[in-house]
């Protein structure tokens, strides 16, 4: 048998996570259905500073660099709590 877990949004994770592009989307999908199925998302870091077990989906693309943050350590489901396009850091520019 398999770890299959549901997939809860929180807030507005999924109405924030439909206004992605479409093919980061995508793959968003295929990231969170390998964390349904008790993998790891291929590009991931912890956010503990949001609480314990809580990381980071980094999806990298020519539309820019989006981030799903979830929580997976419960038994009875993934919750999706929060999807954003990060806003690209430049350095000041020197005069």
């Amino acid at each position: 048998m398999t770890n299959f877990k549901l997939i809860e949004f929180r807030g507005s994770a999924l109405t924030d996570l439909r206004d992605f592009p479409v093919s980061a989307r995508r793959e968003v999908g295929y990231q969170l259905d390998q964390v349904q199925h008790g993998g790891d998302p291929d590009d991931w870091k912890p956010v503990n500073t949001v609480g314990q077990g809580v990381r980071e989906i980094r999806i990298r693309e020519e539309n820019g660099a989006f981030r799903v943050i979830y929580v997976a350590k419960f038994i009875d489901a993934i919750y999706v709590l929060h999807c954003f396009q990060k806003k690209l850091s430049r350095p000041a520019r020197q005069i």
